[in-house]
């Protein structure tokens, strides 16, 4: 194994990862009226569901455009 590819790929899924959570960040803020955590935590079914489909559209994004 190369080491050079490793880290690579660790750093791309760092940036990954941050971009995940700077992407859920602003969507939150785009939607004040909706409180997601307070709403999951009340076991909201289809909140849960619409923020597994952003996180879902915004990994298939970030994956595409680190390729």
């Amino acid at each position: 194994m190369q080491f050079s590819v490793i880290s690579l790929n660790v750093l791309y899924a760092v940036i990954g990862v941050v971009l995940m959570y700077v992407a859920y960040r602003a969507f939150d803020k785009l939607t004040p009226e909706v409180d997601f955590p307070a709403e999951l935590q009340k076991g909201n079914v289809a909140v849960a569901i619409f923020v597994a489909s952003i996180f879902l559209s915004i990994a298939l994004i970030i994956g595409k455009a680190l390729g």
